[in-house]
């Protein structure tokens, strides 16, 4: 009895270890732009470019271990004399290598690989907000939203190529085979290609006001006008992709606080003197007439260099905020003497001594680009809900 064979000439083997490899290497590449997300977010190129626009990203280039000769051309032993311990050092590099250049001097050694990575703003943000969350959600005006995300939860028909479901077109074309007797020798027809689908889904999501709250006096320098502005870009990208829901009020305030628009809360000058509980006090008067508490989550955010007119004004209607806010933020930017202590300025020292212990008046201190993510992380960490 013969039997008849089916040979193919496409490798699927070889396109699965393709698949794999390739799934491997991106995540190796995201384990990486993870570790440096202090030092990526903060750059300015990345911070004014568009959703769309693909951003490159330096990677170090990662190599398989290997054996490598040891290019110094040192006494070299096979075996020791014994008597070595767990932690001694058996020998250190030079501390430079000669032909491999520095500054501006030439050199004739290999340097280290780096190769760019292409990321758009959004698969940044996605590895950004990953972990992150508006804290202490309550069950405020809850509606059903319409997701961005697509779920594929159906199979079709007919579809484009690209969604074809392999495994579910071979079960029916092998059935389909069966049935007709062709149990040796099948085929696949178009009658038998069964394509993924998927639909936008609603999802639910409570009521919550982020108010962004931006110092813009005269003492507010290019530095600290750039902090506000990558932590409030970075803070309003999170916001637009995992709480749709989401409204944002922009406050500025020198000695006045007005609200204003997204486009002039980015980029208004910096001048006038110094006074936030204007801006507290006109963020209250938004949320008694705009965002009744019984039915907002309500998250103010207040950034400033700490050089203030009336501190005590400050703490006093930060207290009225806390009995009806889900968590307080403030944010101090050093650039001067108070940088070097790592202390507070006068405002965040009052803040400080009145909510010492209040774990929802969350205090960050920016000294410097690398310091917006972990205070990004530290606002919108993952808290125990606030008792209803």
């Amino acid at each position: 009895m013969t039997q008849e064979f089916s040979l193919s000439n496409d490798a699927w083997d070889l396109h699965r270890r393709a698949d794999r490899d390739r799934e491997r290497h991106n995540e190796k590449i995201r384990e990486v732009i993870k570790k440096n997300l202090a030092d990526i977010i903060s750059q300015q190129d990345i911070i004014t470019a568009d959703r769309g626009k693909i951003i490159k990203v330096p990677v170090r280039g990662l190599e398989l271990p290997r054996i490598r000769f040891d290019p110094y051309d040192r006494e070299h032993v096979g075996q020791g004399q014994g008597g070595t311990k767990q932690g001694d050092i058996l020998g250190r590099a030079p501390s430079s290598k000669e032909g491999e250049g520095a500054g501006k001097k030439a050199g004739n050694e290999p340097g280290v690989d780096y190769y760019e990575a292409e990321f758009t703003v959004d698969d940044l943000a996605e590895m950004v907000f990953e972990d992150l969350h508006l804290p202490n959600m309550q069950d405020k005006g809850i509606k059903q939203v319409l997701s961005e995300h697509a779920v594929f939860n159906t199979i079709t028909r007919r579809g484009i190529a690209s969604n074809l479901d392999r495994k579910r077109t071979l079960l029916e074309a092998y059935r389909r085979n069966m049935r007709q007797g062709n149990a040796k020798k099948w085929d696949i027809r178009e009658e038998d290609k069964r394509f993924k689908n998927y639909e936008l889904i609603t999802e639910p999501q409570r009521n919550a006001v982020v108010f962004a709250m931006r110092d813009v006096s005269g003492s507010m320098g290019e530095f600290e006008a750039y902090i506000c502005r990558s932590f409030y870009f970075w803070m309003l990208q999170f916001l637009k992709t995992k709480y749709t829901n989401t409204e944002i009020v922009f406050i500025t305030c020198h000695t006045e606080a007005k609200e204003v628009e997204e486009n002039q809360f980015f980029s208004v000058g910096d001048s006038g003197g110094t006074r936030m509980s204007s801006a507290y006090a006109l963020a209250l008067q938004i949320i008694d007439k705009r965002y009744n508490p019984r039915e907002w989550n309500i998250y103010p955010f207040l950034f400033s260099d700490g050089y203030n007119w009336g501190d005590q004004e400050c703490v006093d209607l930060v207290r009225k905020m806390v009995e009806i806010c889900n968590l307080i933020g403030y944010g101090e930017i050093g650039n001067d003497g108070w940088q070097a202590s790592l202390g507070f300025a006068p405002l965040g020292q009052a803040y400080e001594e009145a909510f010492a212990d209040n774990s929802n008046v969350v205090l960050v201190k920016i000294n410097e680009k690398g310091d917006v993510w972990p205070a990004l992380k530290k606002f919108f960490s993952k808290r125990l809900p606030l008792p209803a």
